[in-house]
């Protein structure tokens, strides 16, 4: 056995919290240290570190028990108040990244199919970045930080359906029964999540009567967290879905303070930091000529753009106050490792070429280093004061 992964995990635990600790006292989240420390440590720059199978299971595992914790710091009550504006911002900030992708494909010179599937990623939201800025800041349980969470599940589930109608019209013949069938793969997934989920709260609640503190309930927590993930890929829905319903189905029993207690410090201890690294270990500047660095450029502006706007939009319709719009969309702007496996998918099943997945990735990696700066700044600004 290679025993080098050892010296990696060494190497990215400490430098993780010294990069964590030097951007905190920047006034910055000390995840952006996090994803610095990936590509400082990656191929992008000094090349200690590469990607490799024990890193990606570990980082696998890292942002499911984020999505996990997220679920569990959920105010149930104030998700399913927020689900009208969370359903609408969701689509529009589906709407126009996807158009925009799509224009911005086309304009430098792909085919329908190919520049449809450009929009196709950034329609994607990874709220994992969005999630741990939240919880640092103490902002997860806000209103806006509610309707975040729930626009970006409400994304993950859409953009899955979209991904799944995309691969299987392949060269462009739709297969109907292949979009049907992974239709009602989703669907069976969401009732059986749902069936699931109530059975837990009640044996949760029932044991958080009973034993109060106890560790094993912590364990068993972690177990049904892992167990939805599984479940979730194994219906063609991503595990961190599942992860996030599982923390929201066990957030209002009489246990759930003992399991955020306990999986958060599993969590921030060692699973997260090698999950945020590992994003920033994606970063590589290979493949980058004139062109694709323009293309690059262009659509960060639209990725940035068409998220903020269209989630800000979608929020100042559903009657929120300009303040909350404004954290709302920046709240949506990171796309993480969502994008990165609709882009993998894609080179997979023909959809986009290798050349331009390196433009991709920067656009992934930039807007996932600045979402969590544009978070606390739109969280930190005061209101204008009214004139009188």
């Amino acid at each position: 056995m290679d025993y080098v992964f050892l010296l990696n995990l060494a190497i990215i635990l400490a430098v993780t919290k010294l990069f964590g600790m030097f951007t905190r006292k920047i006034h910055l989240p000390q995840v952006v240290g996090a994803l610095f420390a990936g590509i400082l440590l990656g191929p992008a720059l000094l090349k200690v570190i590469h990607p490799d199978h024990v890193l990606v299971m570990l980082a696998e595992v890292g942002v499911i028990l984020l999505m996990f914790s997220a679920g569990l710091e959920t105010d149930f009550k104030q998700l399913r108040g927020a689900l009208k504006s969370s359903l609408v911002v969701a689509l529009i900030g589906i709407t126009l990244p996807l158009l925009g992708g799509f224009a911005v494909a086309h304009f430098f010179g792909q085919d329908t199919m190919k520049s449809f599937f450009i929009g196709v990623i950034l329609t994607a939201t990874s709220v994992s970045i969005t999630a741990e800025t939240l919880q640092e800041m103490g902002k997860l349980n806000t209103k806006a930080g509610t309707v975040i969470m729930g626009a970006a599940v409400i994304d993950d589930i859409l953009g899955i359906i979209i991904l799944s109608v995309i691969i299987s019209m392949g060269g462009g013949d739709m297969n109907i029964g292949a979009v049907g069938f992974t239709l009602l793969k989703i669907c069976l997934f969401f009732v059986l999540a749902l069936i699931l989920g109530y059975l837990a709260f009640k044996l949760f609640d029932y044991l958080g009567n009973k034993y109060g503190n106890k560790r094993r309930l912590s364990i068993f927590g972690v177990s049904f967290c892992f167990l939805l993930a599984f479940l979730a890929e194994q219906f063609g829905v991503a595990d961190i879905t599942g992860a996030y319903f599982a923390g929201l189905a066990l957030c209002a029993c009489k246990a759930e303070e003992n399991i955020q207690e306990k999986s958060s410090i599993l969590s921030y201890m060692f699973f997260s930091p090698v999950f945020f690294v590992s994003v920033g270990l994606m970063t590589s500047f290979e493949g980058l000529n004139g062109n694709t660095v323009l293309f690059a450029f262009v659509l960060l502006m639209i990725a940035i753009l068409t998220k903020f706007v269209g989630c800000g939009l979608g929020a100042r319709l559903c009657g929120h106050p300009k303040d909350e719009c404004v954290q709302i969309g920046a709240g949506m702007i990171s796309r993480g490792e969502v994008a990165i496996i609709v882009a993998a998918k894609g080179i997979s099943a023909g959809l986009m070429e290798q050349s331009l997945f390196s433009s991709v990735i920067m656009v992934v990696i930039i807007t996932t280093l600045i979402t969590p700066v544009f978070v606390k700044a739109a969280f930190n600004r005061k209101p204008k004061a009214l004139k009188g």
